[in-house]
């Protein structure tokens, strides 16, 4: 499952161009993932967080933001990088859990994406 999510939001960031996280008045979550590190969400599609919003008790008051994924990949992932957080793709499930990546591999991954779809 956790891999079919990594693929899904690969797909749909590429095609949509856009990203989707969480905020509330504390910020952005960035709890620890299923690796042990801390990780922040992020989904490929605003009806998936928007499912974790409505079925995950602890994200019950986040709001969604949208970010265009060049804005993304520019001035979050680095950020995200130097501070040893890793990116939760597509969360989903009764826990909010899934997939975690490191941001150099998200780079990575898109790049080789966009390539084989050009």
């Amino acid at each position: 499952m956790s891999a079919a999510q990594a693929e899904a939001f690969y797909r749909e960031v590429l095609s949509s161009q856009l990203v989707w996280t969480m905020f509330d008045a504390g910020g952005y979550p960035a709890p620890l993932g299923t690796s042990g590190q801390r990780a922040m969400p992020f989904w490929s599609k605003r009806s998936r967080a928007q499912r974790v919003i409505d079925n995950v008790p602890a994200y019950s008051t986040f709001d969604i933001e949208e970010m265009p994924l060049a804005r993304w990949r520019q001035e979050l992932l680095p950020g995200l990088e130097r501070d040893g957080l890793l990116i939760g793709v597509n969360w989903s499930g009764k826990r909010a859990t899934g997939y975690d990546i490191s941001p150099a591999d998200i780079v990575r991954s898109l790049d080789a994406r966009a390539l084989i779809s050009t």
